[in-house]
């Protein structure tokens, strides 16, 4: 038996620190498994490559837990090690086996996870004894057993190979990592713990997974009881993997199926597939997004050469592509947890730029061919393509071609074909193309038909992000302004000729005003302001509007950090009366005489607005019956 020191140096140790600071003591058996795999793999390159003549048996890792031991063991039928190779890789920490491999064999290598050599020392945030028990592919290699109890030191002799694996087929070559668990850690002694983290970590995984066997139940028992069959946890060639062009609908929407058992059948999907500049797979759908985006987040799954990395994806992708759910799976994606090094990754930053691309591409080229169906999902599909434009610059270059405009009446534009819809109609004095809409068809219905009865188009904008969307619209379209339609009268919405001038003396505005002002409400968090104007004899007598500036500054504030201090300022209102209509006239001629006319009025335009509510309802009701007899 042989002593020795774990070379630990300042050299080596701080790659350790910066690139593998594992966050979560899980990622051990996520470790401890892409390990084994690497081994398999590995000995499938030799193969390959007629570095190796022998059999290659089966290529599955096996888990296999003993709580009375106190023991997790992870055993692999790989490529093995000699006691020169453990001396090299296991004691001198970041001297990463992989590497060397790779040079040998990189344009054949099959799919290696580890790049660091650091993944086998994660085994000590869960266990105070770890053993290595192994034996090389290569002729005459002995059985080699080397263990730690966490301290620099290590002991390593040479077994017996006949006492080695002595119930298995699988004993000329691989090797067994044995844990011994913490007391710490005893929920790793678990089985249900152990293969919930098999399925989250190693689902994909490129060899077969086994722990156990598969159970059923036993009538006569009354209870399960195991089977023949292993107990396989993982899909060794799931569906990103496999070429588009033998894939169908049902494969996809299968595959969706089993990452999100409960979801919705998604809209669409895109599968990337990409050897240059980088080495891309996955399979990003897009699912049936309409407000609740914070629901939503973290569904997609990143993968590093089929090995699960994080689902953490904010910050790696871009902002709004985190509402798509899927897999992106790379090997150019480093094996790291800590999502700060993801995001400085220079080829993260590339993919994540391609999907972008990916992304916009897929949308143009449904919107082109088959555009009634594009405009069917168009509002499930809204929202995504709004966050994606207001959060990334070059998004929305490459979505303003098939993004749409909604009207009131369910008609769907381009922005450039309801651009050349409203014009002639919807254009100031001032040369502004003035875009109307509203985000309540109901209660903001009386509106809506009397733009439209002046030959003007209303928008619909009822969805989350459509308030932050209006003003980014005003500020990428020239001479462009949006108004809700219930922020104004309507000749103040889109100003034709300048406004006809009031008839009146100052003394009967000051009347008016005064009559008014005594009959308003108090609301709370409400402010009411007077106006007077001459809107016609067809016009109504009076109109609740409201400031489209501080109305959609507050509507933001709901939204977005940083705009407090509007949500807290009152709502303000201006009470527009129409000095030309004859009940306005009738008031001004008797006003000690018409208080129950002024309040009808008031409560006429506040109900329009559905601010009446509650006694001031009731009151109202009841005059309108009094004023019927």
């Amino acid at each position: 038996m042989a002593k020795g020191n774990i070379g630990v140096t300042t050299e080596n140790i701080f790659p350790v620190i910066k690139k593998f600071l594992y966050s979560d003591h899980e990622i051990f058996l996520r470790e401890m498994v892409s390990n084994a795999v690497d081994a398999t793999q590995k000995l499938k390159t030799l193969a390959q490559q007629g570095d190796f003549k022998g059999e290659l048996g089966s290529t599955a890792v096996s888990i296999k837990l003993d709580k009375e031991a106190g023991t997790l063991t992870f055993s692999d039928h790989g490529i093995g090690m000699t006691e020169e190779e453990i001396e090299r890789y296991i004691n001198q920490i970041a001297f990463s086996g992989v590497t060397d491999f790779l040079d040998k064999y990189k344009e054949n290598a099959n799919a290696i996870i580890g790049h660091f050599g650091l993944g086998f020392y994660s085994a000590f945030m869960v266990a105070d004894k770890v053993e290595i028990i192994t034996k090389s592919y290569k002729d005459d290699a002995p059985v080699v057993k080397w263990s730690c109890d966490g301290s620099p030191e290590y002991e390593i002799e040479t077994i017996d190979s006949a006492e080695w694996r002595k119930d298995s087929d699988n004993k000329d070559h691989g090797s067994d990592i044995v844990l011994h668990i913490a007391e710490d850690c005893k929920e790793f002694l678990e089985e249900y713990k152990i293969k919930e983290l098999l399925n989250k970590y190693c689902k994909f995984m490129a060899v077969p997974v086994i722990m156990g066997k598969k159970q059923e139940w036993d009538k006569d028992a009354k209870a399960m009881k195991d089977t023949d069959e292993d107990y396989v946890i993982n899909s060794t060639e799931p569906l990103w993997t496999k070429q588009p062009s033998g894939l169908k609908d049902e494969d996809y929407k299968e595959f969706y199926k089993s990452l999100y058992p409960m979801g919705d059948e998604p809209l669409f999907w895109i599968h990337l597939n990409v050897d240059y500049p980088f080495h891309l797979t996955g399979i990003l759908y897009f699912p049936r997004v309409q407000s609740n985006m914070d629901l939503q987040r973290n569904k997609i799954q990143l993968y590093c050469n089929q090995v699960f990395v994080t689902d953490q994806v904010e910050g790696i992708v871009p902002e709004f592509l985190t509402l798509l759910h899927g897999v992106i799976d790379s090997p150019d994606i480093p094996l790291n947890v800590s999502r700060s090094y993801l995001q400085s990754d220079a080829n993260v930053k590339k993919i994540a730029s391609y999907i972008t691309k990916k992304v916009a591409d897929r949308l143009s080229s449904i919107f082109k061919t088959d555009r009634a169906d594009y405009e069917k999902k168009w509002d499930d599909l809204k929202i995504f393509i709004h966050f994606g434009m207001l959060t990334d610059e070059s998004f929305f270059d490459r979505a303003k071609d098939f993004a749409l405009l909604k009207d009131t009446e369910g008609k769907y534009f381009t922005y450039e074909e309801y651009k050349t819809l409203i014009t002639s109609e919807q254009t100031d004095k001032d040369g502004n193309l003035i875009y109307l809409y509203a985000n309540d068809k109901d209660e903001q219905y009386t509106y809506i038909e009397a733009a439209k009865a002046k030959g003007y188009s209303v928008l619909m904008m009822d969805g989350q992000l459509d308030t932050s969307t209006v003003s980014m619209f005003e500020q990428k379209f020239e001479k462009s302004r949006f108004t809700r339609v219930d922020a104004d009268i309507l000749e103040r919405l889109i100003v034709k000729e300048d406004a006809k001038k009031v008839d009146l003396s100052k003394e009967d505005t000051d009347k008016l005003t005064e009559a008014f002002k005594g009959k308003l409400p108090t609301i709370e968090k409400a402010t009411f302001n007077i106006e007077i104007q001459a809107l016609g004899e067809e016009a109504g007598p009076v109109m609740f509007t409201q400031n489209e500036y501080m109305r959609r500054m507050k509507d933001m504030s709901k939204f977005q950090s940083g705009m407090g201090f509007y949500s807290q300022m009152p709502d303000s209102y201006n009470l527009v009366l129409n000095a030309d209509n004859a009940l306005i006239k009738g008031v001004l001629a008797d006003t000690d005489g018409k208080g129950d006319t002024i309040s009808q009025l008031i409560d006429l335009a506040l109900l329009q607005n559905g601010m009446l509510k509650g006694e001031a309802l009731d009151k109202f009701l009841k005059r309108s019956v009094d004023l019927l007899k």
